[in-house]
């Protein structure tokens, strides 16, 4: 329990934030002030909030209880397609070189110790939680083998990326993990560009650089200075030197450790001018000050996101698995909308984005989790880093940090996972192009989902009286691929049968043939499925109603024209059929609660907020997206036994209406769309209040 002592340090820290806040401080000296605070006092900073601990404590969570590897919906597999002729910025990824042993990891961590044994260790504190983050085509690599490098920067050069920076471990003389980066010096078939990123800090047991438990400290001298300097010189002269202007590129992760940084940024240069080298470009990382780097006699700074930046806290949101989870937790996609807004300042600046951050793995139960981070959200940040940001400085400084390429203790990776495979690296390269124009959505879809299959043909029949250019999809399940695809052809119509397990009712078939259509940029689609609800005497009645509103002959094509001519429509009920969130509330309260934590939305209002009964209806896939890009587990969904309420689908049939009003856009009734007269207010006929 929290005690008076520690309420009060809590009440005093706040008062100094606020008037800390007040003081009129560039914000160079600002970070510098809090850099030093935390540094020495980072104890006084009051804890995190609580996660969600229920009644049970945490032990019916819904639990990830079936692999560590399972692929998520949204998976992309690795596939080839061309990179712009001309590149609009060269994207620089940080690299991490600690996956092979060391002798000093050895004595510090125990013998053999690589990053893979802090990644592999990191369990989920709270549901959606996704850990362990594991590799997928790159394996768990071991950096001595040199192939890794040449299929890593191959890969990372196909996709779009244009250089690595490398951390550098320096310490007075005594590098770590240097080998695989002189190994690399060395192979001259690599062609991808490179620089050094000195992280010139501590080394800590905590992984923070901070002065507790230090395992190897820094001795900052002017003659370090020349002996660093004279160290790296092999890579600055390298002809694959990343370079700015012609001038090999260094970076230094926390200048202001260094006892006088103009002082050593002088003797570099001067160094260099006398060793064959040439001018330099000197950057710093803003991980944790932002001065002017002209100030210290550098010629830019780099953004270095998550770091200087802080969205608003979810940690109280979360429903924990780990009851004793102390960790904190941010939202990734305010990180994400803050920084891309951010007009660059006066001096030169090189903006960086992040693919997502998570350090559970280095702290176990303490971590610092950025949550709904997504393929989408990073391309969309990184797009408008490059195509809006960068648009006004010269092309030959148009250069894009990216924290990170393979941090997977800090879940920063670009690199293809099992969760997601190559989504990361694909956004990377649909960032580069350059954004297309909205355009009105040119046909509809219609995705079905066949369990019925008598149902089914009554439903081809009406889509083709419908006479609009329909790109129809089908699901089912393997036993009724053939008589569905007989049914298309019965019918006269041509469409794509897809097959799944009887897995999640039409609501996980639904998912998974939306988030594909989304990518391959379909914008418009009609749900539907062959409902027969045969715990009702009335499920026929509830079917056709449902159907007829949405799909009649006089209805579809004026439907679809609401969605061509209206961008902010974004989903189209049946009329008669949206229903308030209180109905059938108890037994889907917990998943919807649970769920809406999961995606990142608030909690509904259940007397006010509404939800389509029987999901059938037209919606407009990016209007979806929020629910999309949470890509979710298969093994969330229940497994078929007969239930008629109470699972993750019925839960997502009652959160779409609040997907689609939290993307921005509009939900209609298809009476309103068409402007016909109707009356909601008689009890819903197909159910009761529970």
């Amino acid at each position: 329990m929290t005690t008076l002592k520690d309420r009060l340090r809590a009440a005093v820290y706040l008062a100094l934030r606020t008037g800390f806040r007040a003081l009129p401080l560039s914000e160079g000296q600002r970070d510098r002030l809090r850099s030093r605070f935390l540094d020495r006092h980072s104890d006084w900073v009051p804890p995190p909030p609580r996660g969600r601990i229920e009644a049970t404590g945490g032990d019916n969570a819904r639990r990830p209880l079936v692999r560590a590897d399972e692929p998520a919906i949204g998976h992309v597999p690795y596939r080839s397609e061309a990179l712009p002729q001309v590149l609009p910025a060269t994207l620089v990824a940080f690299y991490l070189p600690q996956f092979h042993p060391i002798e000093q990891n050895d004595a510090w961590w125990g013998k053999g110790f690589t990053e893979w044994r802090n990644v592999t260790r990191a369990l989920p504190q709270f549901e959606g939680h996704v850990q362990p983050r594991l590799p997928a085509d790159l394996g768990f690599y071991d950096l001595r083998n040199p192939q890794i490098m040449r299929e890593q920067a191959s890969l990372a050069q196909e996709y779009g990326i244009g250089a690595f920076c490398f951390y550098y471990y320096w310490f007075s003389g005594t590098t770590l993990l240097e080998s695989p980066l002189r190994q690399w010096l060395a192979d001259d078939s690599i062609e991808m560009p490179f620089c050094l990123c000195w992280a010139n800090e501590n080394w800590a047991r905590r992984w923070d650089g901070r002065g507790d438990d230090i395992l190897i400290g820094q001795q900052h001298s002017a003659e370090d200075d020349i002996a660093f300097i004279a160290h790296v010189a092999d890579y600055l002269r390298d002809r694959r030197a990343l370079k700015v202007e012609g001038k090999p590129m260094l970076l230094v992760y926390r200048p202001h450790l260094l006892p006088d940084a103009r002082a050593t940024a002088q003797r570099w240069r001067q160094w260099c001018r006398e060793h064959d080298i040439g001018e330099i470009h000197l950057a710093y990382v803003q991980g944790f000050e932002r001065p002017d780097p002209r100030d210290i006699d550098f010629d830019a700074a780099v953004e270095f996101p998550p770091n200087m930046s802080n969205p608003r806290s979810l940690t109280a949101d979360q429903y924990l698995i780990n009851p004793d989870f102390h960790g904190d937790v941010r939202d990734w996609r305010e990180l994400a909308s803050e920084i891309a807004a951010r007009p660059l300042p006066e001096y030169p600046l090189y903006p960086g984005v992040n693919p997502g951050w998570d350090n559970e793995a280095r702290r176990s139960g303490r971590g610092r989790v950025y949550l709904h981070a997504s393929p989408r959200g990073y391309r969309d940040w990184l797009s408008t880093t490059i195509h809006q940001r960068l648009a006004p400085v010269q092309p030959e400084r148009r250069l894009v940090f990216i924290n990170a390429w393979n941090e997977w203790a800090e879940g920063a990776v670009l690199e293809p996972d099992v969760r997601l495979g190559h989504a990361y690296l694909d956004a990377t390269r649909q960032a580069l192009h350059a954004p297309l124009a909205h355009s009105a959505p040119a046909r509809p879809c219609v995705v079905i989902h066949a369990w019925y299959l008598d149902v089914l043909g009554e439903l081809l029949v009406d889509l083709r009286a419908a006479a609009l250019p329909w790109r129809i999809v089908i699901t089912t399940t393997p036993d009724r691929q053939d008589a569905v695809e007989q049914a298309l052809a019965s019918a006269g119509l041509r469409g794509e049968v897809v097959v799944y397990p009887n897995h999640g009712r039409d609501i996980l078939p639904f998912l998974q043939v939306a988030e594909r259509l989304y990518q391959e940029g379909e914008q418009v689609v009609l749900k539907l499925h062959t409902k027969r609800s045969t715990h009702r005497r009335d499920g026929e009645d509830w079917r056709r109603e449902l159907t007829g509103r949405l799909l009649a002959a006089d209805r579809a094509s004026r439907i679809f024209d609401a969605f061509v001519q209206d961008p902010s429509l974004g989903l189209v009920a049946p009329e008669g059929h949206v229903q308030r969130l209180d109905y059938y509330w108890g037994a889907n309260e917990r998943n919807v609660g649970a769920l809406l934590a999961r995606i990142g939305l608030p909690a509904p209002d259940i007397d006010h907020d509404t939800f389509v009964a029987g999901s059938m209806f037209w919606v407009r896939l990016s209007a979806l997206r929020p629910l999309l890009d949470a890509h979710l587990y298969r093994s969330l969904f229940e497994h078929e036994a007969g239930q008629v309420d109470g699972t993750q689908a019925h839960a997502i049939e009652r959160i779409v209406s609040l997907v689609v009003r939290h993307a921005g856009a509009d939900e209609q009734t298809a009476a309103a769309v068409l402007g016909l007269p109707f009356t909601d207010g008689q009890p819903y006929a197909y159910a009761r209040k529970g």
